[in-house]
């Protein structure tokens, strides 16, 4: 299934699920919120299953090669401080004001 992702079907099953554990627990909104994040974690874990397959290929003297270094650990994507903004921001520290 290459350019799909899974996490759709996965959002669908874990809120079949989750309907189920609300209806049972009598108790619907935290059975269905339960099952949205199921439901999502399940996803992406099958697409990143769905990727290390499809990431390796034969090499031509009966090896494995693969197509990408995958990332890992201490590896980031094209920003340089590994995805996190940090926040901040917001002004010139607060105070001042006139000098009358």
């Amino acid at each position: 299934m290459e350019g799909r992702s899974f996490i759709g079907i996965g959002l669908a099953l874990g809120i079949a699920v989750g309907t189920a554990i609300g209806i049972a627990m009598d108790n619907l909104a935290i059975g269905i919120g339960l099952g949205v994040a199921i439901g999502a974690g399940l996803g992406v874990t099958m697409d990143a299953s769905q990727r290390k397959k499809s990431g390796r290929m034969e090499s031509s003297d009966g090896g494995t090669a693969y197509t990408s270094d995958g990332g890992g650990h201490g590896k980031h994507a094209d920003n340089a401080d590994g995805g996190s903004d940090g926040g901040g921001g917001g002004g010139d520290g607060g105070g001042g004001g006139g000098g009358d």
